[in-house]
């Protein structure tokens, strides 16, 4: 697909191209798209025109775009800023000229179709629009609105070559170019000089679009890789390349994640197997322990075994509360460890009988 409008990339700066027609090939939303992209990367922005004009409306949002701008905006004429890319041309921070450029002005045109009325309104629009057009040059020229609407809104196409631009205030500065070949209707070499045709600087300069940056093989595959969201935004081929080296830088260091992660995930599952098995081994010992002092028996158990498993700490409450009911005859029949208080006073009365008895 040909693009006339593109960013091409450079070392601390970039190229905005706005060649071709005003709201047809230099469309507003995208050279604002375009414009916001390199600011984030660009201090300056070389704004280069080529262009025979078009929509008056489209043409000031763009104009707009380029004077609101954060970067410092360099707007170079290569070929032709005729009608409202003249107006377009005002807002750089230097404005420079090929010598072998023109520059045209001229005022609104339009037409309408319906009653007086429509007419009338489509003049009055007219108006309004050639006045808003007398401010913007007026500004850069440093004359009054009256004055250019005299001198360049009186229904005539003003050409002005590069030394006339230069002498009226239109531009700031005349850049010499090498002299370009560009191939003729014949298909003969022809050669730029400052007598060139309006059509032969036209056609010249859009030939220097087909230059590397701009050939179709690269657009094609980066239209097709922008499909992609990640490179929706790629104005050259040098963002994508930028781009595909962050992913893989991205993919390689997710490789080292992943298998750090699954060797935490066996870690940390080693250790819920250990305190899943400590926690069995521990309800188990609860219920032991309840059974052999008697307060759950083998009939009881499985209830509280359940509600261990379903609220252990509701489970282990309940099984501290229950009394101890040890048998007699357990008790009995266990070892004592110490003398008994029934047996310590059968010997001290024993030990009494005695004495009174040999008294």
């Amino acid at each position: 697909m040909n693009k006339f409008f593109n960013i091409i990339p450079g070392n601390g700066s970039c190229c905005l191209l706005l060649y071709g027609e005003i709201g047809g090939d230099v469309k507003s939303g995208d050279v604002m798209r375009e414009l916001i992209e390199a600011e984030h990367t660009y201090g300056r922005i070389d704004v280069r025109i080529n262009s025979v004009g078009g929509e008056v409306y489209t043409g000031i949002a763009i104009f707009n775009a380029l004077r609101q701008s954060k970067a410092d905006i360099h707007i170079y004429i290569d070929g032709i800023a005729a009608s409202m890319a003249s107006a377009i041309a005002l807002c750089g921070k230097p404005v420079e000229m090929s010598r072998y450029a023109r520059l045209m002005i001229h005022t609104v045109r339009g037409g309408c179709w319906g009653t007086k009325k429509d007419m009338a309104d489509c003049i009055q629009q007219l108006d309004a629009l050639e006045g808003t057009l007398c401010s913007m040059y007026a500004e850069k020229l440093g004359k009054s609105v009256d004055e250019i609407r005299n001198e360049y809104f009186d229904g005539e196409d003003h050409w002005l070559s590069a030394q006339e631009a230069l002498a009226q205030g239109f531009i700031d500065g005349i850049y010499d170019v090498n002299a370009v070949p560009g191939e003729s209707a014949s298909g003969t070499t022809a050669m730029l000089s400052e007598k060139s045709t309006v059509e032969e600087i036209y056609a010249t300069f859009n030939n220097r679009l087909q230059m590397e940056p701009q050939n179709s093989n690269k657009m094609a595959f980066l239209d097709e890789l922008k499909k992609n969201p990640k490179f929706k935004d790629c104005a050259s081929e040098e963002e994508a390349l930028r781009i595909v080296a962050q992913l893989s830088q991205t993919a390689g260091g997710a490789e080292a994640l992943a298998a750090e992660n699954a060797t935490l995930k066996k870690e940390n599952q080693t250790f819920k197997d250990k305190e899943a098995a400590a926690f069995v081994a521990e309800k188990q010992k609860m219920l032991d322990d309840a059974e052999k002092c008697g307060k759950i028996n083998a009939v009881t158990r499985p209830a509280f075994e359940t509600l261990l498993e379903s609220d252990f700490e509701k489970g282990k409450k309940a099984l501290e509360e229950l009394t101890p009911t040890k048998r007699v005859m357990t008790d009995l029949h266990e070892a004592p460890t110490q003398e008994s208080a029934w047996d310590k006073r059968k010997s001290q009365i024993q030990s009494r009988y005695e004495q009174n008895r040999y008294a």
